[in-house]
């Protein structure tokens, strides 16, 4: 008798495949997601490992596409950039993008959505009642950050500094899915009071916005930044899309290559020990 081994088991409740059949989240891949389950339903209902609600699924979608593409951003050039650099390698140039969504652009999400559940989770529980609730509240958080001399994050815009305009449609759409949930009362309160505190107005930006949102969805913290980066996934082929027909990554290149200036060696001066 052949003796039996014993092999590790590694469970998953997303994708298995056997000799003919592959399952996702319990489903037949096949018949039962492929031609009914939309990509933006599919990525939450992975992420969550539940399947979401017709609302949740318009809410996230549309943070999708707020996020999706925003111009010759610094994540757009670097796609372009890399595919001049290497156009064998399509997934080195997304990488490249991606690998770009940082604090300043695209992390801005996660940032936002992780502020606003710190203020929250401080709260013990106890969440304000009505609008002047809410504008005590943040009146108090961006008092504090300003104390301690820290950014708000989702505040301002290079661009857009009158508003930008995802950030009141985004609220609008959460509103009538009856999805506007703390996080997004938090930091449209925030938006009101913040130039009390400041001395100048500035735009809630569509990046913080969506973090917020996420939030409200009640999606991972951990995971916001994620959800950004699937959703410049899809723009960062766009852009790719644009550079076969349009290209500017070379003109770019020789933008800068055919204008630079020879200076002298400035010497890293080391900081003074004590």
């Amino acid at each position: 008798m052949a003796e039996q081994i014993d092999r590790p088991e590694y469970p998953t409740a997303l994708g298995a495949s056997s000799l003919d059949k592959i399952t996702l989240l319990g489903h037949d891949l096949a018949e039962d997601v492929m031609g009914e389950v939309g990509f933006g339903e599919l990525a939450f209902w992975l992420a969550t490992q539940r399947r979401p609600e017709p609302g949740e699924v318009r809410v996230f979608e549309a943070v999708l596409a707020a996020l999706a593409d925003h111009g010759f951003t610094p994540t757009a050039i670097v796609t372009r950039l890399t595919y001049l650099s290497a156009p064998d390698s399509v997934q080195g140039a997304l990488a490249a993008g991606l690998l770009g969504g940082g604090s300043r652009f695209l992390g801005v999400t996660e940032d936002t959505g992780r502020f606003l559940h710190d203020v929250l989770t401080s709260l013990d529980g106890t969440r304000p009642a009505d609008d002047s609730g809410w504008d005590d509240l943040a009146l108090r958080t961006v008092q504090a950050e300003r104390a301690a001399k820290r950014y708000v994050p989702g505040l301002g815009h290079h661009v857009h500094k009158q508003g930008d305009p995802r950030t009141p449609r985004l609220m609008r759409i959460a509103t009538e899915e009856g999805l506007f949930g703390p996080h997004l009362s938090l930091f449209a309160a925030i938006g009101r009071v913040h130039p009390q505190v400041l001395g100048r107005t500035l735009p809630l930006n569509g990046a913080g916005v969506c973090g917020a949102a996420l939030a409200d969805l009640g999606l991972p913290l951990e995971l916001l930044r994620g959800f950004a980066l699937l959703a410049r996934t899809a723009g960062l082929i766009g852009q790719l899309a644009e550079e076969l027909r349009r290209p500017v990554g070379n003109d770019i290149f020789l933008a800068v290559d055919l204008n630079n200036r020879s200076v002298a060696p400035t010497p890293h001066e080391p900081e003074a020990r004590v």
